[in-house]
């Protein structure tokens, strides 16, 4: 779990230097920032997910997207420092840390 938050905290660290619609302040509020997320992933994401379950099913899983956005959009508002521009700013930076974290993770687990 340690290790998932210092891959969400470089994630959100690189979208920051490569995309220009997320701000963070300093590395510490990088790391609020991921630990936030994470707590909004595991608390209020499923409840999400599962009160928008046909319009996933519908969507074939692409609202689930939208989701991820609105919870990184969630953060943003919950942690001072870490700004996002806006609903596509948070939907293509949380397409990007997802990847990041995804990459980041598999490359430990091809390692190990």
């Amino acid at each position: 779990m340690l290790l998932r938050l210092v891959f969400t905290t470089l994630a959100i660290l690189l979208v920051t230097n490569v995309y220009g619609g997320i701000e963070v302040d300093s590395i510490t509020t990088a790391i609020i920032a991921a630990v936030v997320l994470a707590l909004i992933n595991s608390i209020v994401r499923p409840v999400v997910v599962f009160l928008t379950l046909p319009i996933s099913m519908l969507t074939l899983g692409l609202f689930l997207l939208v989701i991820n956005a609105a919870m990184l959009y969630l953060a943003a508002w919950l942690v001072n420092g870490f700004d996002v521009g806006g609903f596509w700013d948070a939907l293509i930076a949380s397409f990007i840390i997802s990847v990041v974290v995804a990459l980041l993770h598999g490359l430990i687990q091809s390692r190990s």
